[in-house]
């Protein structure tokens, strides 16, 4: 006994940080009676989820370590970032909403006077360790201390491309409020957040915030850090209203039906940040397509194009098989078929949704030309071994 409590503790001192902490005592206990967590874990809507890729495991490596295909996977030159300055975000919004595409899935949202930064990433790994992982593809726009204070943050899960530890430690050391899923909270705290700026939220709960109010939303996705996956985290969208604004952050998500009832309880939003890149066909359920996220919008919108689109989670980590601009390709192309506004900054690029909207196709300059599959039913006439030379150049 006395060997296993050593090598117990051995192993306890060899995990990373990053790994964060398992819930227990009372967080636990709330776990346990959420509607949403049952043999043991939180259940998905819309039923069983596969989490890990579908089919031949030796297709998948083929598909994803293939060198050419990897090189399809990262940009071609420097990605165009936008120099946003700190006087950039110091004049307040002119409309009273203004959003800042940081990265990936990190959105910078000031919103009727207040500043809500949701899913910081701002380490150059998304990885547990320093040394391996996926690599950011461009810096980030500005240092964090230059984005001045921040209200309130929102993480939608605890995976590592959204719940960034050495981002949460700078954040801990400031006055801001962390809105966070059930479960999640326990990172924080390990990390030195006080437990007293901690909200921590089942679906449907919510939490008030000076003038905003904060809704923890459901989303189809998984979570999990160390190197057991106990499903003891919740993830979950967002929605976050103003006395004048509304705005929804999906987080990560496959496409459910749910996407209407939320925007029937709380739309119709002036913007929304939609989760379009990482997709495959090997994990089809906790992923979108972009074209499945233009109609999670348009769900959420009652149906009918509204308010502005703004396309998250692709351009910064190398994380599924699809080329690296393929995202923002296939999103303009949906956007513009479904008649709905869709916003393509740069990342650090503020926009103001009622105002002109970001909609250069930056990304072509440093690109590989992108086939469009997509497109390949719309075809009616197409020269034999000509399927795939839709190139991003071409419009």
């Amino acid at each position: 006994m006395t060997g296993l409590r050593s090598l117990s503790s051995g192993l306890r001192v060899l995990r990373p940080a990053a790994f964060g902490a398992d819930p227990g005592g009372e967080r636990m206990a709330r776990i346990q009676r959420s509607p949403h967590f049952k043999d043991g874990v939180f259940q998905n809507p819309g039923g069983t989820t596969r989490m890990r890729p579908s089919g031949s495991m030796v297709e998948f490596a083929k598909t994803y370590f293939e060198k050419e295909q990897r090189a399809r996977r990262a940009p071609r030159g420097t990605v165009p970032v936008h120099p946003t300055t700190v006087a950039d975000l110091a004049a307040p919004a002119a409309t009273g909403l203004r959003v800042t595409w940081m990265g990936h899935s990190s959105v910078l949202a000031e919103i009727d006077g207040h500043r809500v930064l949701f899913d910081p990433v701002w380490g150059e790994r998304c990885s547990p360790f320093p040394f391996a992982g996926p690599r950011r593809l461009h810096p980030v726009p500005l240092p964090l201390a230059a984005l001045g204070p921040v209200d309130v943050v929102v993480i939608s899960h605890d995976h590592y491309d959204h719940l960034d530890l050495p981002t949460i430690k700078a954040l801990a050391g400031t006055d801001t409020v962390f809105a966070v899923p059930l479960g999640v909270g326990a990172h924080l705290e390990q990390w030195g957040v006080p437990a007293g700026r901690l909200r921590e939220l089942d679906w449907h709960e919510e939490t008030k915030v000076g003038g905003l109010t904060l809704t923890a939303t459901p989303a189809r996705h998984f979570c999990g850090r160390g190197l057991r996956n106990t499903q003891h985290t919740l993830w979950a969208s967002w929605t976050v209203a103003g006395e004048e604004h509304r705005i929804y952050h999906s987080g990560d998500t496959g496409y459910f039906d749910g996407f209407k009832d939320i925007g029937a309880d709380h739309g119709p939003f002036d913007v929304t940040m939609i989760q379009i890149g990482a997709y495959s066909e090997f994990w089809p359920d906790i992923h979108m397509t972009p074209e499945e996220g233009v109609r999670a919008h348009l769900d959420l919108q009652g149906g009918q194009p509204h308010g502005v689109l703004l396309p998250i989670h692709w351009g910064t980590f190398n994380l599924a098989p699809h080329a690296w601009a393929e995202p923002g390709e296939w999103t303009k192309d949906a956007g513009d078929e479904a008649g709905q506004a869709v916003a393509l900054p740069r990342p650090g690029e503020p926009f103001e949704p009622s105002g002109k909207l970001p909609a250069d196709p930056w990304w072509r300059t440093v690109s590989a030309p992108i086939a469009r599959p997509w497109q390949r039913e719309k075809r009616t006439e197409v020269a034999p071994g000509q399927e795939d030379l839709g190139l991003a150049g071409e419009r």
